[in-house]
């Protein structure tokens, strides 16, 4: 392990401090000695600091500290010398920590990297090196390996395009489509024409420009800096007039012994050194005191979409079958074929069949093929789910479920049966519960401007901002137009990159502050990022700037005080009151007031756990899963009184019925006496679950209102059917709000899991 020579510093002063402080007993000769060698041994290298940031035409908080040095060592005060020593060199290691940011090891991208790639040459398939493939090659690509050049597809093929896009959902490309190299074959084997080399293909392009923004990214000034520019002259122009109109060269030293800058020294990376503590006890692991001091002034904030402020990957949101088949069929039959595919979207299929509590089906005889879907026999039955089959004649149902998807926004899974299709499923990445809140408290925090920068397609991207308040949305954006946009971003104020993906890497090392989602985000992200969120919770990024808005206020403020109570002190040195002795005792006080306040940034607020709350959040987190069969049976019964009366109607609403008042209302009742009483507290008062207890008794009255329509007669008649099917519908929709109200507000307040994860209806 490679030791810094500011860490040998540290040590070595230190020691003579502390050896000086043992041989005291011995004799002041031996001890002044000791601490005079540390005053030396700090003095020669903060020398050569400040030599090298002349020559760079700058000049700061190290010209102060040389000052300081040399006044001790000229009026022998040499404990107070040793001591000051001990404080550059600890101030020096933890500004030396904070800014290793051109430095990030970005191991992630190139071993992802392919080094060898699979060329036809004639009948034979041979492995070559990467570097021998050349643009016309002929490259065969095997299941789940990565795209090794770009290319033009010689046959249809279906890929994870995440690494390069972000969007979750398998991308399927047909014959003579082109393809980018990074992206990985996530159907059967496939072949492409190379029409660049892996030099200068799409994904050493990605790696290029992550060095190249670590690269150039600007260095921080030091705040201790910042705030030297002024103290620094003030400190030698009274320090020059004590002398000049006292004719005492003694005041002068007094003065410069007086004007030792510890405060910037030590308040400053202590307060920083105490927020990056904060933070990570928040869940978020802040790589640099400058990153923290940076994240502190951001006003800008650039988010990626897909598994930033979504989920990251796809989810069953509803389902709509045939006349005569039932949603527990169609997600049985569904479940029952998927079960044998590794598709991202069978996934989802399983996840909404397991929640809904069905069971798949047994299948025979499963096959799959790539960009069009499986299928097997079930009971004697063909069914296939994927796309339609070619020249099918949709039924009208079919064609609605069809404009629904594209007016959702949603990817249409089919299930057919035999020639038949007997159900749409309706897949989406779905926005976090946890994302409104976030957004709303970086607002609060004083986050002026949030930019949706994504590579999904521009409705899926307008549709999540809109939803969130973003202020600006650019979509289909390649790496490159990424860090193109982030670069262009902080001509106008410090800015902020979230993200969680391969393609995020050069735009979170090209942002003034890169934040990465570290549970299931890629480790190329992670290490090109600044901060990293240990867990699943966007919310901690809220967390996160809060604790660097404080931090930084802090070391402002400990540092300003420390500087006015400094230049005070000088004053009266200037003046004659305080001798060089005097004036080192002064100073340390001034430094230990400082150091106090400094370390306040390790308080603040913190979330607390609820243990009572946190245990009831998630039972009825868990009843939200469990009543998605319910809130589903009220949109069959309301499509079923949609298509007038008759036997099979007055069975869907009655059962409907049943359902709610068996299990929906017991839900809501317990809520509002259980979770609610308990959420008081939390929020600060009941009113924090007024408007939820109203929309409890708008669920109850509509429910009671259903039960009245069914006691008018023994069946539904046709005069009821406006009135019932609107009181349905309006049901349904209160229900999608009130869950998705209680997810975002009071789920999100679980102090002891992540919720990331979406909710489901």
């Amino acid at each position: 392990m490679r030791v810094s020579g500011e860490t040998v510093l540290l040590v070595l002063v230190t020691a003579l401090l502390a050896a000086g402080g043992a041989a005291r007993f011995g004799g002041p000769v031996r001890a002044d000695s000791l601490w005079a060698a540390a005053d030396l041994v700090a003095l020669i290298p903060a020398a050569v600091w400040v030599v090298a940031d002349l020559r760079a035409g700058r000049y700061g908080a190290d010209l102060l500290a040389l000052l300081a040095l040399g006044g001790t060592l000229a009026v022998g005060e040499f404990l107070a010398g040793a001591i000051i020593a001990a404080m550059v060199a600890t101030g020096r290691v933890l500004e030396n920590a904070a800014q290793r940011r051109a430095g990030r090891d970005l191991s992630a991208l190139l071993q992802r990297a392919p080094s060898q790639a699979h060329v036809r040459q004639g009948d034979d398939v041979v492995t070559v090196v990467i570097g021998q493939v050349r643009q016309g090659d002929q490259v065969v690509v095997l299941p789940g390996e990565v795209v090794p050049v770009d290319g033009a597809l010689l046959e249809e093929g279906t890929f994870d395009e995440s690494a390069l896009t972000g969007e979750a959902v398998p991308v399927t490309r047909p014959a003579s489509d082109r393809v980018r190299s990074g992206v990985v074959n996530a159907g059967a084997v496939v072949e492409l024409r190379a029409t660049a080399s892996a030099a200068d293909s799409t994904y050493a392009g990605v790696v290029e420009l992550a060095q190249e923004a670590a690269a150039s990214s600007a260095p921080v000034a030091r705040l201790a800096d910042r705030i030297a520019v002024f103290f620094l002259p003030a400190a030698l122009l009274i320090a020059a007039l004590a002398w000049t109109i006292s004719g005492d060269a003694g005041r002068a030293v007094a003065v410069l012994v007086t004007a030792t800058p510890c405060p910037l020294l030590l308040a400053v990376p202590i307060a920083v050194t105490a927020g990056m503590s904060r933070a990570s006890r928040a869940g978020v692991v802040v790589k640099g005191g400058a990153a923290l001091e940076l994240l502190g002034r951001v006003n800008t904030l650039v988010m990626d979409k897909t598994g930033t402020v979504t989920a990251g990957r796809p989810e069953v949101v509803d389902v709509v079958w045939a006349p005569g088949a039932t949603r527990a069929e169609a997600l049985a039959s569904a479940a029952g074929i998927e079960q044998y595919s590794p598709h991202v979207l069978a996934g989802a299929v399983l996840r909404a069949a397991e929640r809904a509590g069905v069971t798949p089906l047994r299948a025979e005889s499963v096959t799959e093929e790539p960009g069009r879907g499986a299928a097997g026999i079930i009971d004697g039955q063909v069914i296939q789910v994927g796309k339609l089959p070619p020249g099918l004649v949709m039924p009208s149902w079919a064609r609605g479920a069809a404009r629904r998807g594209r007016l959702d926004l949603a990817s249409v899974i089919w299930v057919c049966r035999g020639a038949e299709p007997l159900a749409a499923i309706f897949v989406r990445d779905r926005i976090r519960t946890d994302a409104a809140r976030t957004m709303r408290r970086l607002r609060a925090a004083g986050i002026q401007r949030v930019m949706l920068l994504t590579g999904d397609h521009v409705d899926n991207a307008v549709e999540v901002a809109g939803m969130l308040g973003v202020d600006e949305v650019h979509a289909d954006a390649t790496p490159a137009g990424k860090i193109e946009q982030v670069r262009a971003t902080r001509a106008h104020g410090i800015t902020a990159m979230v993200g969680d993906g391969i393609n995020d890497a050069p735009a979170l090392a090209a942002a003034d502050v890169g934040i990465a989602l570290g549970s299931r985000g890629s480790t190329a992200a992670a290490q090109a990022a600044d901060a990293v969120i240990l867990d699943d919770r966007i919310d901690r990024l809220a967390d996160a700037v809060e604790v660097a808005r404080r931090t930084r206020r802090l070391a402002v403020q400990s540092a300003a005080a420390g500087t006015v109570l400094s230049l005070l002190a000088m004053l009266a040195a200037a003046g004659g009151r305080l001798g060089p002795v005097a004036g080192a005792v002064v100073q340390e006080g001034i430094d230990l007031v400082v150091i106090l306040n400094a370390l306040r940034a390790l308080g603040g607020r913190t979330r607390k756990p609820h243990t009572e709350a946190d245990a009831l959040l998630h039972r009825f987190a868990k009843e939200h899963e469990d009543l998605i069969q319910v809130r589903a049976a009220v949109r069959e019964a309301a499509d079923a009184v949609a298509g007038g009366t008759g036997p099979r109607t007055d069975a869907i609403v009655a059962r409907t019925y049943a359902l709610l008042v068996e299990r929906l209302l017991p839900h809501e009742y317990a809520e509002e006496h259980t979770l609610y009483p308990a959420l008081a507290e939390v929020l600060g008062g009941p009113e924090g679950t007024f408007t939820m207890s109203r929309e409890h008794a708008e669920i109850e009255r509509l429910v009671r209102r259903i039960g009245r329509h069914l006691s008018e007669s023994r069946r539904i008649q046709p005069d009821q059917l406006d009135d019932l099917r609107a009181t349905l519908y309006g049901l349904d929709a209160v229900l999608t709000l009130h869950f998705a109200q209680e997810e975002e507000a009071y789920f999100t307040l679980d102090t002891t899991t992540g919720s990331g994860d979406a909710r489901h209806p």
